[in-house]
């Protein structure tokens, strides 16, 4: 007899979404109310959010709601219509992806519709089934999910490690040699759950000894790092090493959409190749010409970048000084590490929001290992010092009381499924 499709669904509800009943509302799927920003509402109260990629901070720069404003009135929210192939194509696509290419020091790029069809989409149409993949095993799960697409072989290798990357390289090689195939080395210029950057400098070297393309998925580098804002491969000198540059809107852009750069030839075939886009609707107008101003003020004011890395460096140095654990994050991406229980944590993130009035994401088993709990922040330009040590003054507070077993009590008296645990 068939197993009803749903019994799994009904009986499982997954490791995240188990927690539903509990969870739903307030520690997962928030609404958090008013304009984007530090300060917003969070079920009726003001809250200092540390929560929002808007590293920039231009989310709600005005010369940046002038821009989809103003092409929202001309154009609406349709323009163009059809894929790019076949209808959607304007003069503003093509100036974006120039105007991104030169930035990111590439010959050619390609406008995406969203990072994470778009990178899943680029990983499939570089590689054949004979082709060898080689990833970073704490990959975002875009890039997990691209890699899933490969009807070949591929190899993980453990985070950052060098030792790792050539053992799995030397597999892949034995492999390609077999299939008659080539190896796609996938990495991230910033990884942002622990704010460390890939480690391209050394992955790069590696190409002297086995014949390999790099791809780099650069999220959080893209605007936040090197001299002009150009990414982790500018910061550790090496973007015109890596073949395929990858980055989201998502982050230092402040909205929707993606592109890819690499050489024209490169981007030629992935033009024609990409599925995603060859049978997606184009990039409204309203992201298109909003990404051209972002773009602009992301290259002609550098004091934005400037100010967001003055608020990391007094969050990390505060957080540092009054020994957290924050790691070894060397990027905008702010990591806090604790030893706790889910039920503890729940309680702490609770007490976090509504006695200290702070909002940031919580991090708990299974994404990272059980007993320890990652409460990750992201500093942008519109923060402030004050906002900092607002915050720093309600982690000691919110530490000691993970200490001293308080949370763990008030757990201990909640109804918590511990099963789930």
């Amino acid at each position: 007899m068939v197993k009803d499709l749903f019994e799994r669904i009904q009986n499982n509800k997954g490791p995240l979404g188990k927690w539903a009943s509990q969870a739903e509302g307030y520690f997962v799927f928030p609404k958090l109310e008013g304009e984007l920003g530090p300060r917003m509402q969070f079920h009726g109260k003001n809250i200092l959010n540390w929560s929002l990629n808007d590293y920039l901070g231009l989310a709600n720069h005005p010369e940046v709601r002038k821009a989809d404003t103003d092409a929202a009135i001309q154009y609406g929210a349709a323009y163009p219509m059809g894929a790019r192939m076949m209808s959607g194509h304007t003069d503003a696509h093509e100036q974006l992806e120039n105007e991104l290419a030169a930035f990111v020091m590439k010959e050619s790029a390609y406008l995406l519709n969203f990072g994470y069809q778009g990178i899943m989409s680029t990983i499939d149409a570089l590689v054949t089934k004979n082709d060898i993949i080689v990833y970073d095993v704490d990959a975002h799960a875009c890039i997990i999910d691209g890699v899933r697409l490969h009807m070949g072989k591929r190899f993980t290798y453990r985070h950052n490690d060098l030792e790792s990357m050539e053992k799995n390289l030397q597999r892949a090689t034995k492999m390609a040699t077999e299939t008659g195939g080539g190896i796609l080395f996938i990495t991230e210029g910033v990884f942002g759950m622990r704010g460390q950057q890939g480690k391209l400098k050394e992955i790069v070297a590696l190409k002297q000894k086995y014949n390999f393309r790099l791809l780099v998925d650069d999220a959080h580098g893209f605007g936040t790092l090197g001299k002009t804002g150009a990414g982790a491969g500018e910061e550790q000198g090496v973007q015109d090493d890596i073949d395929v540059y990858f980055s989201t809107f998502a982050k230092s852009m402040a909205s929707i959409g993606a592109f890819i750069a690499a050489d024209k030839e490169i981007i030629d075939y992935l033009k024609y190749n990409l599925r995603s886009q060859m049978f997606a609707k184009s990039l409204p107008m309203i992201q298109t010409l909003g990404a051209l101003k972002r773009l602009e003020l992301l290259k002609n004011h550098p004091e934005l970048k400037d100010k967001l890395w003055e608020n990391v460096n007094a969050l990390q140095n505060g957080l540092r000084q009054r020994n957290f654990n924050i790691g070894d994050t060397n990027t905008c991406v702010t990591p806090v590490y604790l030893e706790g229980s889910v039920p503890e944590a729940m309680i702490m993130v609770n007490d976090l929001r509504e006695n200290y009035g702070i909002f940031l994401s919580i991090v708990i088993y299974p994404v990272i290992p059980k007993g320890i709990i990652l409460l990750r922040m992201i500093p942008t330009t519109s923060h402030t010092i004050d906002d900092i040590n607002e915050t720093l003054t309600a982690f000691e507070a919110i530490r000691e009381k993970l200490v001293n077993g308080t949370y763990k009590e008030i757990a201990d008296k909640t109804t918590v499924d511990m099963d789930a645990v």
